[in-house]
């Protein structure tokens, strides 16, 4: 029998209004004793459209996904992404466009203790994805990394991220337009703002792009976690990560053939 928390989804403050109303409609009829399969397979079928157009909130989308017995219903261990050595264990925080994109290059790189998608740099507490896709709440969508000193430096988290976004671009990043997805680098001390700042101000000076660097470079703020579906996207779903990592090469690759980027982005 599977086991699901329809009244936590009901609650989650991004779960839509016909969202709710198919999952209060199940609760209602699981209290009256229906039959538990018979109920859940209604409430898959009312799903089933949104579903397959990938367009239900995150917390609905986790919920179907144990529905249809999917692997990728998985939850990740929030409790564990926490700095658990002070001494050789710092945090980064980098928005690069969407974070789906953001954490498999990342949470790969040798020395990186966990990697989480989340928002930051609004005014909104709690916001929710559907919230901070709207516009309406000044964050950015990011990823905050821990990282052990010993095996990592921030120097070459600054390398790798400028490989995985376009620093020229302040108005969203490759596909994903809005200031929801434009790069900026959030940092958490003062050792990180003047490495950040030589950083931009080297790759301005060697010049590996036609237009100017936009990145923009910030005092951290609270960073709050997005929704459970969101973290480690790439392992969940690799094919649509495959897919949209594809998007993002052609982009470039666009973008260089017409002049706006040089044909390489250089790291020295």
């Amino acid at each position: 029998m599977i086991k699901i928390d329809l009244p936590r989804v009901i609650a989650s403050p991004g779960t839509r209004t016909f969202e709710r109303e198919q999952l209060v409609r199940a609760q209602s009829a699981l209290d009256r004793g229906e039959n538990h399969n018979r109920v859940l397979a209604q409430l898959e079928a009312s799903l089933r459209p949104l579903a397959l157009r990938n367009n239900l909130t995150p917390d609905v989308a986790d919920l179907y996904l144990l529905l249809i017995h999917d692997p990728a219903a998985q939850q990740f261990d929030f409790a564990a992404h926490r700095i658990s050595d002070v001494q050789h264990q710092d945090r980064a925080i980098f928005a690069g466009g969407c974070f789906w994109c953001m954490v498999e290059p990342f949470e790969t790189m040798p020395g990186i203790v966990s990697v989480l998608s989340g928002y930051t740099g609004g005014t909104t507490a709690h916001p929710t994805y559907e919230q901070v896709k709207g516009g309406h709440t000044g964050h950015v969508e990011a990823v905050e990394v821990i990282f052990d000193t010993r095996q990592v430096t921030y120097d070459q988290l600054l390398q790798l991220y400028w490989q995985l976004s376009d620093p020229t671009d302040n108005s969203g990043q490759f596909s994903d337009r809005g200031a929801n997805y434009r790069p900026v680098i959030f940092t958490t001390s003062a050792a990180q703002m003047a490495a950040a700042t030589a950083a931009r101000a080297h790759l301005a000076a060697h010049n590996p792009y036609r237009q100017p660097i936009a990145v923009d470079i910030r005092p951290a703020t609270t960073f709050w976690p997005a929704e459970n579906y969101h973290q480690q996207f790439y392992r969940k779903f690799p094919q649509r990560a495959k897919h949209l990592e594809r998007e993002r090469k052609q982009y470039l690759f666009w973008k260089r053939v017409t002049g706006k980027l040089l044909p390489k982005i250089t790291s020295d």
